[in-house]
């Protein structure tokens, strides 16, 4: 499996169970107004989070020439190509949506790794029936940028609820975003981990999680 992120909230999932059966995932394509740049993504399957501008560009987003991607816009089972797919709903605030709707959490199932992205999560700690959703994740996407999601401190209380293998922080400010986010400083800074070398994708198997060490990833964009 290997991950890339654009910027934002938006991911490829690249998923290979064997040679003839290569699938992509992208999950919440962002729109020009958010001052970054989303190169032509072709995908299998299109996951966005909520109906938002910054998350729901599927025009930016093709399929195969005879094949349209399955689009995916809220909770529910999903699966196609031997990916499986749960919708968890969820807030986008924390004041059970009153403020900016809802959002939805999406575990991801391919090649025996569980990958789930928060979305624009807003609440400062999931609920029972949202852990036993996500429960045993491998690969957690999370939002740590505050001001329309939760902050970094909020991350790690999520973080301890999930106690994902491996965490990937999302949608905080990045040069040339529009949207007025905090950037990594404070996450690392509450993680005590410094200077952290980002990598331009990760590549993953099965076999690569340690069951001893949590780790943090930090993607280019």
């Amino acid at each position: 499996m290997k991950i890339t992120w654009f910027g934002h909230s938006c991911f490829q999932i690249l998923s290979q169970s064997d040679k003839n059966n290569k699938v992509s995932i992208v999950i919440d394509p962002f729109g020009d107004d958010v001052g970054l740049r989303l190169p032509k993504l072709r995908a299998d399957i299109l996951l966005i989070t909520h109906d938002h501008s910054d998350h729901n560009n599927e025009k930016a987003v093709s399929g195969d020439t005879e094949e349209k991607p399955l689009i995916i816009k809220g909770p529910g089972e999903y699966e196609s190509k031997g990916v499986f797919v749960l919708g968890i709903p969820a807030f986008h605030d924390e004041v059970g949506g009153k403020e900016r709707g809802e959002t939805t959490i999406y575990r991801i199932e391919a090649e025996g790794i569980s990958v789930c992205h928060l979305g624009d999560l807003g609440q400062k700690e999931l609920t029972v029936e949202q852990i036993d959703s996500i429960n045993g994740v491998d690969v957690l996407m999370i939002p740590v940028g505050g001001n329309y999601t939760i902050s970094a401190k909020e991350a790690l209380k999520i973080m301890s609820q999930i106690e994902p293998k491996i965490t990937i922080p999302m949608h905080y400010s990045l040069p040339k975003l529009k949207v007025k986010l905090a950037d990594l400083t404070e996450f690392k800074k509450m993680l005590g981990i410094g200077s952290i070398e980002p990598l331009s994708s990760l590549s993953i198997k099965d076999k690569d999680f340690s069951e001893e060490e949590a780790k943090i990833i930090i993607l280019q964009p």
